[in-house]
């Protein structure tokens, strides 16, 4: 049976553990068809045993998306990994980071600032160019988000982080249309990943999806998000660009 990812290369970034976004993102678009290639940063033997339980082999690329060295050298090695020179048809951008300093809005220091913004925005920027000389044929990058039209308790400077993804994500779709590149973000609900334990407060945050998320939300299901990420990879969007789209249960449209 075909699945709508049929003969892509897929990049996907930020898997991590089982639980990560990132993971069932990499899963489904397998699932969907997809040749899929990772990347890790820090921990590669983490991320290479983890590879193991997708349901085919990935091969993982070491990849520190503030490293230019990195970025550089980025495109070559994901040739090395190709059975052909047909380059790549998406890109999963599943990486956001913010020092302790930056969960304190009034005492945060510039520097955790800077570092929060670098990773969790600019990071967007630098992957999709990093990528480039890969897409000559157009596809689809694809962001994570966290809705960042309001602020949420406890997230402070990673908010504002992620309020520089969602306009970096425009400015991207806006450059690279010409080129048939789609760029899209998926705002997920919260998820109790490796990512949320280095959030202070995250369980005050969530428990607001456990009694206003219309049609409900399951903090230890990350699949629906993966699904949402294959979605906006595959061909069935061909003129969608610098959308967000919430898959939330749909928290972001109740009123207080």
């Amino acid at each position: 049976m075909s699945g709508i990812l049929d003969g892509k290369r897929i990049l996907v970034t930020g898997v991590l553990t089982e639980s990560s976004i990132a993971f069932h993102a990499a899963k489904v678009a397998q699932e969907e068809g997809a040749e899929v290639i990772l990347t890790g940063f820090g921990r590669l033997s983490l991320v290479e045993r983890i590879a193991k339980r997708l349901p085919k082999p990935a091969p993982v690329i070491e990849l520190d998306a503030t490293d230019q060295g990195h970025l550089d050298g980025l495109a070559a090695k994901i040739r090395e990994h190709s059975s052909d020179d047909t380059g790549l048809d998406g890109i999963v951008h599943s990486i956001a980071f913010g020092p302790q300093g930056a969960f304190n809005f009034l005492e945060a220091e510039w520097d955790d600032v800077a570092t929060a913004v670098q990773v969790s925005a600019y990071s967007y920027k630098s992957l999709a160019m990093a990528c480039l000389p890969l897409m000559e044929r157009g596809g689809s990058i694809v962001g994570l988000t966290f809705d960042a039209q309001v602020a949420w308790p406890k997230y402070d400077w990673m908010g504002v982080a992620k309020a520089a993804l969602e306009s970096t994500n425009r400015y991207l779709a806006r450059d690279l249309g010409e080129k048939n590149i789609r760029c899209n973000l998926i705002s997920a609900g919260p998820l109790k990943s490796m990512a949320a334990k280095s959030i202070p407060g995250f369980e005050e945050l969530a428990d607001v999806w456990n009694h206003r998320a219309p049609i409900g939300w399951d903090l230890t299901d990350p699949e629906p998000t993966g699904r949402g990420i294959v979605g906006l990879l595959s061909d069935f969007f061909p003129r969608t660009t610098g959308e967000i789209v919430h898959v939330d249960g749909g928290l972001h449209m109740m009123g207080a």
